[in-house]
């Protein structure tokens, strides 16, 4: 008897590229289809992907572009016409082409923080098809995202490249009590964005997620346990319902279609699940279909009470040495030196950002979101529980 499998999403991706390459540089990052290629890999299959600019002003972007396989549909700009109406057109004509004639594209991803696209949306959306708008959090219009089924901003993708590394600030004035009052500003003023620039670090661009004194084959087997749980993760942000080992194998192909638990010393995908089971990376339950168990997280990731006690001594220390509240960014370099094996990926989480959150959450650390200097400072109240 045949087994049918799970219905995943067909994705179509139009990226008014002009739009969103000048919003990226607006607030010092750089726009790479990469980190948003691996966001969109957790939510479905990408069938459709095309870009629309003329290329001879974005000529930089083009590698970026075409090592991510996408289309560069090339719109001239003539010197008295209206530059920004060409592109547009062009894109919304051929997404609603798309949605007439392929009814198997399920999921149309518009990235893009111009308002004029709202129309767009909501004729697609009313042709059944599921939205997911793309743009950038200081530049995308406050019409576009409530007409979308989901909306993501591309500065806080992970692994989103930032132009140029900016200066982290020395410290704020200690913070008292946890009165919200006012603190002194940072020594350096770090550069304009909507998201702390502790997410860029080397671990997150995946050059030194490494272990000290580790055998390559173990490096490579606690790089694969952080891309699953990267991916469980990405999947079930985006998903309601249990993970399927079938859908969790899927999602990882379409990251890297090279992908083979084989080359990791395993028989079979179930294996390699077992294997993380017993490592306390995940957990399996049994599922609705037979041989095709759920996934999921451990109830108490393993190690986390560590590390979040390895994050409030550390914060603890650096409030001591700075005089004042430590900023987020340049964080995770700490808590790396006091260990060299230190990865928030272990426990689950996708991010720095979002592993501090979850420290606040559970009393761990306090954190306030400065806006005049754009970034994040952590502190411990002397009354605190220890986790």
């Amino acid at each position: 008897m045949a087994i049918t499998e799970p219905a995943e999403e067909r994705l179509a991706l139009f990226i008014d590229h002009e739009n969103v390459a000048i919003g990226a540089r607006d607030i010092g990052y750089r726009f790479d289809p990469a980190p948003l290629m691996e966001a969109l890999a957790e939510r479905g299959k990408l069938l459709v992907r095309k870009a629309y600019a003329d290329w001879n002003l974005f000529s930089e972007d083009r590698r970026g572009m075409v090592d991510s396989n996408v289309e560069l549909l090339e719109i001239p700009q003539r010197s008295d016409s209206v530059r920004k109406n060409a592109a547009d057109i062009q894109m919304a004509v051929d997404a609603l082409e798309l949605a007439f004639t392929r009814d198997f594209v399920s999921t149309f991803v518009i990235v893009s923080g111009d308002s004029d696209f709202t129309p767009l949306v909501s004729k697609l959306r009313e042709l059944n098809k599921r939205v997911i708008g793309v743009g950038l959090k200081g530049s995308t219009s406050a019409m576009l995202p409530p007409a979308c089924d989901e909306f993501l901003f591309y500065d806080r993708l992970e692994g989103a490249p930032r132009r140029t590394p900016g200066s982290a600030p020395a410290g704020r004035a200690k913070k008292k009590g946890g009165t919200k009052k006012s603190s002194g500003k940072a020594t350096t003023t770090p550069a304009p964005a909507s998201e702390p620039k502790a997410e860029m670090t080397p671990d997150d661009a995946g050059q030194a997620d490494k272990p000290a004194k580790a055998s390559s084959q173990k490096q490579d087997l606690r790089k694969l346990e952080r891309l699953i749980a990267r991916t469980l993760s990405g999947i079930q942000s985006s998903a309601d319902g249990a993970v399927q080992a079938s859908n969790l194998k899927r999602a990882l192909l379409r990251k890297d279609p090279t992908f083979n638990e084989q080359d990791y010393g395993f028989r079979g995908f179930r294996e390699l699940l077992r294997h993380l089971e017993e490592q306390k990376v995940l957990v399996l339950t049994q599922g609705s279909a037979k041989g095709d168990p759920e996934v999921d997280f451990p109830s108490a990731p393993r190690d986390e009470d560590a590390a979040f006690q390895l994050l409030r001594t550390t914060v603890k220390e650096l409030m001591d040495e700075l005089g004042g509240d430590p900023p987020l960014s340049g964080l995770k370099d700490q808590l790396r030196k006091r260990q060299p094996d230190f990865s928030e990926k272990d426990l689950g989480y996708s991010g720095f950002l979002q592993f501090c959150k979850a420290a606040v959450n559970k009393d761990v650390v306090e954190m306030d979101w400065e806006e005049p200097d754009q970034e994040y400072y952590l502190y411990v109240e002397d009354d605190a529980p220890a986790s």
